[in-house]
């Protein structure tokens, strides 16, 4: 069930935190893993995702984890920040998912990386932020329910606050202890801890699971 040899896995957000535990995963298990990063590909502008594309012939898994964040309260967002956020984080998901589907064989499998802000609303992220972790869910049910007669399974999965390099550079110790305080489970999330789920989700054990959002909060909803 968790037998991914000779599959292929194109992971967005590969070079740090959750995407890069999940290529790992996947390459202990057998996979080919093909990582896209800020530093090959940048998924807001279109010609390079075509350019990108180009280039690959198949792809059997899509894994999409990159987001950028900022915190900024709404009257200090500008629209440029804004645009930023939102073309990174749900604009780059829906042209990388356009693309891969050209190429994915049917019974293929897309998850996507949402977040607990998507869900409810963040202690420390901004508007933009929250907004597009909320679109990518919108844009996850709409995917699944187009493609279902194919088999490909679409599903997306909503972390909470996660050990990753992106929540160490936006919280201080003395943020992370208060939020702790509030999380049921009195922790952050490790990356395995969503690792795990997300690769469940791409395995056959999960072939009759699509369209539908998985949180992983340590309770907090």
């Amino acid at each position: 069930m968790y037998d991914f040899e000779d599959k292929v896995v194109l992971v967005v957000g590969s070079s740090r935190g959750i995407g890069r535990g999940v290529c790992n995963e996947f390459i202990h298990r057998g996979a080919d893993v093909i990582g896209i990063s800020r530093y090959n590909c940048d998924i807001s502008k279109q010609w390079e995702v075509d350019e990108y594309f180009s280039d690959l012939e198949l792809v059997d898994i899509l894994v999409n984890v990159a987001a950028i964040n900022y915190s900024n309260k709404i009257e200090d967002v500008s629209f440029s920040e804004w645009t930023e956020v939102i073309d990174v984080n749900l604009r780059g998901y829906y042209y990388i998912i356009k693309k891969t589907l050209d190429i994915m064989p049917d019974g293929g499998k897309i998850v996507n990386v949402s977040s607990i802000a998507g869900r409810h609303r963040s202690y420390t992220s901004g508007v933009h932020y929250t907004a597009s972790k909320a679109g990518i869910i919108g844009l996850t049910k709409q995917v699944a329910f187009e493609v279902a007669d194919r088999g490909i399974n679409v599903n997306a999965v909503c972390p909470s606050q996660t050990k990753t390099d992106m929540l160490l550079e936006t919280m201080t110790e003395e943020e992370i202890e208060k939020l702790e305080k509030v999380i049921p489970m009195k922790r952050l999330a490790e990356v395995d801890e969503i690792v795990n789920p997300i690769v469940f989700l791409c395995s056959d054990g999960a072939s009759y699971i699509t369209g539908t959002t998985l949180d992983i909060n340590g309770g907090q909803l």
